[in-house]
C-alpha cells in the first residue's frame, strides 16, 4: 500500500491542474533582442530610466541592459544602435543629436515631464534683501562686475562659474555662452568631474551662504531644495543656438538655451522594428511636482533607482496604466505582487 501513495498524490495533481485556468504565456518582446539603455548617471535620469526598464521587462517580457556613458557617447551610441533608448533625451541640444535626427538615425518620442527648465542660476540671498551683497545682479550681461564675489579660489583675478561635468551636452553650450558673452577674461570655466561633485559644491556653498554662480536644470531635488534666481539671457534664438551647440564654432553668439522639451530618445531600429513600445513611450509622462518629490527622496534618503521605481509603480498605478492596454497593466501588477 505505501507504494500507492504516491502514485495517487501524482493523479491528485494532475486533476487539480486539468481543472485550473490556464496561466497565461508570457508575452513575447516587441525588439527581437535585448534593449540596451543607455546608463545615465543623474538622478532624474537613473529612476526615468529604471521605470522604462520595469515598463518592458515586466509589462512586455523584455531583456534590458543598460550600458554606461556619458550624454554625448550615448548619442553616438544610440545613432549607431548600439544602445537603443535614452530615457532622458534633452532633444536638439548636441550637434550629434541635431544631425542624428534630420538624418532619420535617431527619433525623440513623447514628453515624460512637461516644464523643465535650465540656465545660469544663484542662489536668491545673493540678490534679494536690503544688504545683498549683488542686488544689481540681474543679468549675464551683469556678471563682469561681479567677479570679485565670486572669486576663483586658483585664479583669484576672475570669477568662478561651476559648468556641467565634461562630456555633458551643457558643457559644450555652457563654454560657448561664456565666450558669447565675453566672459572668458572674468570667469574661470570650471566643470566638476561629476554631477554629484557639481550638487555638492552648490549645497555647501548656499549651506554657507557664500557665493556661487553655477548652470542648473529641473526636474532635480536640488532645484525644489534652495531658493535660486535665474539669470536673465538674450531671447532664444535658433541662429544663435546653432553657434552654441557646436562647440568648434569660432564666433558663438548669445542666446537663451533652446526652449526645454525633455523627450525619449530611440534609435531607428528600434524605431521600426518595435513601434508598439514607440507608441507607448510616447504615452509616458509623470507630473513634474510628482518627479521633483519623487527625485528629492530618492536623493535624501539615498535610495536606489531601484526601489524608487518599484515604489512608483506601486503608488501611482492611476499614472503608469494610461500608458498601457489593460492586459499590460496586468502583468505588471502581477510581477510587482
Amino acid at each position: 500500500m505505501p507504494l500507492l501513495r504516491p502514485v495517487f498524490a501524482v493523479l491528485t495533481l494532475v486533476g487539480v491542474l486539468a481543472c485550473a485556468p490556464a496561466l497565461a504565456a508570457p508575452a513575447p518582446c516587441p525588439y527581437p533582442s535585448t534593449v540596451v539603455f543607455a546608463g545615465l548617471n543623474w538622478e532624474s535620469g537613473m529612476f526615468a530610466t529604471q521605470v522604462l526598464r520595469d515598463l518592458l521587462e515586466k509589462g512586455y517580457g523584455c531583456q534590458t541592459d543598460a550600458l554606461p556613458g556619458n550624454t554625448l557617447t550615448m548619442e553616438n551610441a544610440l545613432k549607431q544602435n548600439d544602445v537603443q533608448v535614452i530615457a532622458e533625451q534633452w532633444a536638439g541640444r548636441s550637434e550629434i543629436w541635431r544631425k542624428a535626427e534630420e538624418a532619420g538615425e535617431v527619433f525623440a518620442v513623447g514628453e515624460p515631464v512637461q516644464g523643465a527648465t535650465e540656465g545660469w542660476w544663484v542662489p536668491e540671498y545673493l540678490v534679494k534683501g536690503g544688504d545683498a551683497p549683488a542686488a544689481g545682479l540681474k543679468s549675464v550681461s551683469d556678471l563682469p562686475r561681479y567677479k570679485a564675489l565670486f572669486r576663483d579660489p586658483e585664479e583669484p583675478d576672475k570669477g568662478r562659474f561651476y559648468n556641467c561635468p565634461s562630456g555633458w551636452t551643457c558643457a559644450v553650450v555652457n563654454s560657448q555662452k561664456l565666450k558669447a558673452y565675453g566672459l572668458t577674461d572674468s570667469y574661470v570655466n570650471f566643470r566638476t568631474g561629476a554631477g554629484p561633485a557639481l550638487d555638492a559644491a552648490i549645497s555647501s556653498a548656499i549651506r554657507r551662504q557664500e557665493p556661487i554662480l553655477f548652470y542648473y536644470w529641473s526636474p532635480t531635488p536640488l532645484m525644489g531644495r534652495y531658493d535660486l534666481v535665474q539669470l536673465e539671457e538674450p531671447p532664444f534664438d535658433p541662429k544663435a543656438w546653432a553657434t552654441l551647440i557646436d562647440g568648434n564654432h569660432p564666433n558663438p553668439v548669445g542666446s537663451r538655451s533652446l526652449p526645454a522639451k525633455i523627450s525619449i530618445g530611440v534609435s531607428r531600429d528600434f524605431h521600426a522594428s518595435a513601434p508598439e513600445l514607440v507608441k507607448v513611450f510616447d504615452k509616458v509622462q509623470i507630473p513634474l511636482p510628482l518627479f521633483n518629490a519623487i527625485l528629492a527622496g530618492m536623493s535624501e534618503q539615498h535610495s536606489e533607482a531601484e526601489d524608487v521605481s518599484r515604489q512608483f509603480y506601486r503608488e501611482h498605478r492611476d499614472i503608469w496604466s494610461t500608458w498601457v492596454p489593460a492586459e499590460v497593466a496586468a502583468r505588471i501588477d502581477a510581477a510587482l505582487n
